[in-house]
């Protein structure tokens, strides 16, 4: 009896981290999820090559940026906003930002068009 109330315990206790895990993730998620969005606009004063780390067959190239911020945004523009423009075929500067910001969870330096970034001006 007492072997089978250990083993039932070990099994409450991963499913109780793993529900805390769970919980946690959703959380900084939902943090992360926040926090996106445009911030201001800068100008890059110097950028740097970052060395390739070894034993590493694939690798991204990155890249070490300084940047100087000309101003700050004076309206909201994040994911919530660029959520609704998904239709990427429409041709439209809020569904290039969703594509390019939002399709892959990582961060990035992206080109934008001439129209995205006359539409961005419009946030300063």
């Amino acid at each position: 009896m007492g072997g089978d109330f250990r083993v039932q315990r070990a099994e409450d206790d991963v499913w109780w981290q793993a529900h805390r895990q769970r919980r946690y993730d959703l959380r900084l998620r939902e943090r992360e999820r926040r926090r996106a969005r445009l911030i201001a606009s800068g100008v890059v004063t110097s950028a740097k090559a970052i060395a390739k780390k070894r034993g590493i067959a694939r690798q991204i190239p990155r890249v070490s940026i300084t940047i100087r911020r000309t101003a700050l945004a004076k309206r909201r523009l994040g994911r919530s906003e660029l959520k609704l423009f998904s239709d990427w075929n429409d041709g439209r500067p809020e569904t290039e930002l969703n594509f390019k910001f939002y399709r892959q969870a990582t961060n990035k330096l992206v080109g934008i068009s001439d129209e995205a970034a006359e539409f961005l001006r419009g946030f300063f």
